[in-house]
């Protein structure tokens, strides 16, 4: 009997270690990382690189309209169209690029004497925006003013597309070189290697806005019959990034 209870006894004992041994080696199975290992990841340096391009814009994007007064509002609504067709059959005939109508509007003007409102006529607006490569554009304004264009209501600079896709790449390349570079500088002045780079964050590229120039509104006719081509120039855009690289070390 008493042989008995011992066999029982160890079988028992061995079931135990049994199912402790599998809740052990389940809860690593489950987390998926060993002790050394986490022990190795804590060991970590977390920088933050920066990347800026600057690119040429040579695209322009213009806003332009037609702008009539006069004592009937058929008659001003009728020269109105009459001039925005002629703009716009230039605009297509030179071949910019999203072409589009940004407003419309044909309101009545008024004089105000002595606290009475009297009807004087209306005014009407055209306005339509297009985009052209940045050295046609001043003969371009210079030509659709000649055609029927009264008002420039605003002159903006931007890059390709195709350039801003290759900054974004440049951007983000000397970002990333800008955080392995900083975090070797900070290392090495701890007499420490950089090893494996574990996480990696990428900041999106940003682009700044289009560089405005302030709208100047009518335009003059005497002053543009005789004069040469005006000259527009544009500027640059910058493209910037940032990588956030986790380094173990």
């Amino acid at each position: 009997m008493t042989e008995f209870f011992k066999i029982m006894t160890n079988k028992i004992a061995l079931i135990v270690t049994s199912k402790v041994l599998a809740l052990t080696l389940g809860f690593f199975s489950f987390t998926g990382i060993s002790p050394v290992l986490a022990q190795e990841i804590m060991r970590t340096l977390t920088v933050t690189g920066q990347g800026e391009v600057d690119i040429p814009t040579t695209i322009t994007q213009v806003r332009l309209g037609v702008e009539v007064k006069g004592k009937t509002a058929r008659d001003v609504q009728q020269e109105v169209a009459e001039r925005t067709t002629a703009v716009v059959d230039l605009l297509r005939s030179r071949g910019v690029e999203k072409l589009e109508t940004t407003g419309v509007s044909l309101r009545p003007e008024y004089n105000y004497n002595n606290d009475q409102r009297n009807l004087i006529g209306y005014v009407g607006t055209n306005t339509v925006s297009f985009r052209i490569k940045t050295e046609q554009t001043g003969d371009l304004i210079d030509r659709a003013v000649n055609v029927g264009a009264t008002r420039i209501d605003g002159i903006s600079f931007i890059a390709s597309d195709s350039a801003m896709s290759a900054a974004k790449q440049n951007a983000l390349r000397e970002a990333t070189q800008d955080a392995q570079q900083q975090a070797d500088t900070v290392l090495a002045a701890l007499n420490l290697t950089r090893k494996d780079i574990v996480n990696i964050v990428l900041g999106g590229a940003m682009i700044s806005p289009p560089r405005p120039i302030p709208a100047s509104g009518d335009i003059s006719f005497a002053a543009r019959e005789n004069s040469v081509s005006s000259p527009v120039i544009g500027g640059e855009q910058k493209v910037r990034a940032n990588v956030t690289l986790q380094i173990t070390y």
